[in-house]
């Protein structure tokens, strides 16, 4: 990037000269379009990768925020179920100390 910019300055200071050939003032805009042009695709692809990189990141931390919200789900149905076990044994027992006393 910084040779882009001393090669404009030269494009600049040369065409102000009326001494250089054309063809050499030419030669050094094209030079320095390339030099442009390459640099900024340098630029936008590294700026694809990294919005790629962030878009899988992103999904990745989706599926695992998923994964254990799932996860919580599935231990809270089962404490419920257990909770639900232990009431009915519980109420079972009642039930039959019950009746033994009757």
């Amino acid at each position: 990037m910084l040779l882009w910019v001393f090669f404009l300055v030269v494009l600049t200071l040369s065409s102000g000269s009326h001494c250089s050939p054309p063809s050499l003032s030419l030669r050094m805009r094209r030079y320095t379009d390339a030099i442009f042009t390459n640099s900024y695709r340098k630029v936008l692809g590294q700026l694809s990768a990294r919005k790629l990189l962030q878009d899988i990141m992103s999904r990745q931390q989706g599926e695992k925020n998923q994964e254990q919200e799932a996860r919580v789900r599935l231990g809270r149905q089962v404490e419920s179920f257990w909770a639900d076990q232990k009431k009915m044994a519980l109420e079972s027992i009642l039930v039959a100390l019950l009746q033994k006393h009757r």
